[in-house]
């Protein structure tokens, strides 16, 4: 479970593009079916597996959606290879909603319910949309409500639970008829068992062989993180546009965090489109954080994961689209084929690889690449 959570926050940007559970716009989404593959190939762990989307409206008000999204995982990630053995598993996720149009009102209602041989995720979605002055600004609200169920592999006795809310707003405005401003705030409170069944920390230990020992990861029983976040889109002259986001992010953990992204999109001759983005993204340490902790049950919370560590990362993503019509799709008006791919490059500035020799807390920082890659086709009908 614990293992796959860096893919998890990279790859949903690819899943969100597909699952409509926030409205943004008083205009109901048009009848598509998306089918996509996804991989995600870094630190050794991979993640990959296919997603179809299906989306139908009625009467111009009503606009229902199934979604079906699988992750096949293996991991042999540093986190993993320390302390026990590679493992594979198989998650799934199914999700459906309906959005119903009245004037210029959208309202979105959604539900999600993933599993894996270790953690099931129930989460229920509604949003609302409306338009104002004259359809130049655009304010959608959402929240969410989740509740979780933690086993544990090889013991039948262990459950645990944990519930999440989750608050969305988001501000549009058209400035000009080139150049459009988003604001956007996300509030996230997060409560019950928060931390990895699996994952430990380590401590200086001189009886030890290596210098150091392991003892069970304990995380506080709650957290509450928020977002803000400034994206603008600009359309050129020549049909392109270009985009720019900056986020900050804090949370009661003491994580604080921000990204800068900048993207260009130009369409080109014979249907197809580029894409070309950059991302930086910086964070400081959670405050119990630690790599090497002086003494076994050194304080009350103890926290080795190299998500709540200080890091960075960097990250170039390049997609190219091409648009077809009915000559290659003859029962539907028309259709998409896309490849994205991201490639990121991690670099921790107080997590040590412990797989490298070092005497304990001198061993090489661990750094390392990913990619990410999303194909998928779209049909509209």
């Amino acid at each position: 479970m614990a293992a796959v959570a860096a893919a998890k926050r990279l790859r949903y940007a690819a899943l969100f593009a597909l699952l409509p559970c926030v409205v943004h716009a008083a205009i109901l989404p048009e009848d598509r079916m998306d089918v996509m593959y996804h991989g995600y190939d870094g630190g050794g762990l991979k993640v990959e597996g296919p997603s179809i989307l299906v989306r139908k409206g009625f009467d111009d008000r009503v606009s229902v959606w199934a979604n079906y999204y699988e992750d096949m995982i293996s991991s042999a990630s540093i986190d993993v290879v320390a302390t026990a053995s590679p493992y594979k598993e198989t998650r799934r996720e199914y999700s459906g909603g309906v959005d119903f149009l009245t004037g210029k009102t959208l309202i979105g209602l959604a539900y999600i319910y993933s599993t894996e041989p270790d953690y099931t995720a129930n989460t229920a979605r509604i949003g609302v949309s409306q338009d104002f002055f004259g359809d130049l600004t655009t304010l959608s609200i959402s929240y969410a409500r989740g509740w979780n169920d933690i086993m544990k592999h090889n013991d039948s006795t262990f459950e645990e639970h944990s519930h999440r809310q989750d608050w969305r707003v988001d501000l549009s405005q058209i400035i000009t008829p080139n150049m459009v401003v988003n604001f956007g705030y996300e509030g996230i409170s997060d409560d019950g068992y928060l931390h990895d069944p699996y994952r430990t920390v380590r401590y200086l230990d001189p009886s030890s062989p290596k210098g150091y020992s392991y003892e069970a990861e304990v995380d506080p029983s709650t957290k509450t993180s928020s977002a803000w976040a400034l994206r603008t889109i600009y359309y050129l002259p020549w049909r392109a546009s270009a985009r720019l986001e900056y986020r900050w992010y804090e949370d009661t953990w003491g994580v604080h965090a921000w990204n800068i992204e900048a993207g260009f999109v130009q369409p080109l001759p014979h249907g197809f489109t580029l894409d070309m983005s950059y991302r930086y993204y910086t964070q400081g340490a959670a405050d119990f954080y630690s790599d090497l902790y002086p003494r076994a049950n050194s304080q009350n919370f103890l926290n080795r994961d190299k998500e709540d560590s200080p890091f960075s990362s960097n990250t170039v993503g390049l997609g190219l689209t091409y648009a077809f019509g009915t000559e290659f799709a003859p029962f539907f008006k028309r259709g998409e084929i896309s490849f994205i791919a991201d490639y990121v490059m991690f670099k921790y500035d107080d997590f040590r690889d412990v797989l490298k020799a070092g005497a304990p807390g001198d061993e090489p920082l661990y750094k390392m690449d990913s990619t990410i890659v999303r194909a998928f086709m779209s049909f509209w009908y």
